[in-house]
């Protein structure tokens, strides 16, 4: 099992940014990738970035393709999630999991975090 905390969230005026760290322990290297979800009042939790923890590929979501960033420091054991012109509809519940499967879906993720707010205002 991997343990995960996220931190980073906050307020923000639109065209804002912010930077979210996932901190992870506990059985890091039974898992391959780590993958940011997110998740506003009433609606599903959805995928926004994935990185790899060996080779460092990624992929995004659509809808924060260009505007943000997923990253990682093996050293610390630290996934970053950096996020420029932010939008009022990126605001919901952020938060980091861990999986060993190649997959978007949070279903395919067994170990979560507790999740950071942002909060973009307009």
């Amino acid at each position: 099992q991997v343990q995960l905390v996220e931190s980073g969230g906050g307020l923000v005026h639109a065209g804002g940014s912010l930077t979210l760290s996932c901190v992870a322990s506990g059985r890091i290297f039974s898992s391959n990738y780590v993958g940011w979800f997110r998740q506003a009042p009433g609606k599903e939790r959805e995928f926004v970035a994935r990185i790899e923890w060996s080779g460092g590929g990624t992929i995004y979501a659509d809808s924060v393709k260009g505007r943000f960033t997923i990253s990682r420091n093996n050293a610390k054991n630290t996934v970053y999630l950096q996020m420029i012109s932010l939008k009022p509809e990126d605001t919901a519940v952020y938060y980091c999991a861990a999986t060993t499967w190649t997959t978007r879906s949070p279903s395919g993720y067994p170990d979560w975090g507790q999740g950071t707010q942002v909060t973009v205002s307009s």
